[in-house]
């Protein structure tokens, strides 16, 4: 029955094998100071009678599983400094009692007992969501101004059509008006001169 592991100081390279979750009777892994890159496996949260994990000094990332803090009811003994770990540190009843020297040299990690995760949102999503919402009520502003202008043009395009049929419709109607008078008075002055003619005659 295997209790302890440990390959510290070996330049191991690559990943932590999954594989490691399965040994539910160790109580001790050491994979400090090698090459290590990767997540830490979610797996580590099934040794529910570990009692001591170093995996410091290596190139890991991502963030640290949930199931260690929540699964890892033994564990006294911590350490995953001078790695590439970020987001926040698991809550849980052993999580909560280790130091900032466990956590040391991940700039990227917060929460207790390090740094609050609220202090690093200068630029949070939080502002830059309402940046974004700015921005768009500044374009929303714009096209309100810029419908507006459409429609007052549509109107008034609108209305100048109206006016200016109506203008030809009159300039027409009095063009016809004055064809048809100029049209009566000529047949007006031929109808007299064939009366004249015919008065003549007789």
């Amino acid at each position: 029955m295997i209790i302890t592991i440990d390959f510290s100081r070996n330049n191991f390279t690559g990943e932590i094998p999954k594989v490691i979750g399965k040994l539910n009777s160790l109580k001790g892994l050491n994979f400090s100071h090698n090459k290590l890159v990767g997540n830490i496996p979610s797996s580590l949260g099934n040794l529910s009678n570990l009692e001591g994990l170093d995996l410091s000094s290596n190139e890991l990332d991502g963030m640290i599983p949930r199931q260690l803090g929540t699964n890892l009811h033994q564990l006294e003994v911590l350490n995953l400094s001078v790695n590439k770990l970020e987001g926040p540190i698991p809550r849980g009843p052993q999580f909560n009692t280790f130091n900032e020297d466990s956590y040391s040299g991940n700039s990227g990690l917060c929460g207790f007992p390090l740094k609050s995760c609220n202090e690093d949102k200068t630029s949070s999503p939080t502002s830059q969501q309402e940046e974004e919402e700015e921005h768009a009520n500044g374009l929303s502003d714009w096209k309100i101004v810029l419908m507006g202008y459409g429609s007052g043009m549509v109107i008034g395009i609108s209305l100048g059509y109206m006016l200016l049929s109506d203008k030809i419709i009159d300039g027409l109607v009095e063009t016809v008006k004055g064809e048809q008078w100029s049209r009566l008075v000529k047949r007006s002055k031929r109808n007299a001169r064939q009366d004249r003619r015919i008065g003549r005659r007789h």
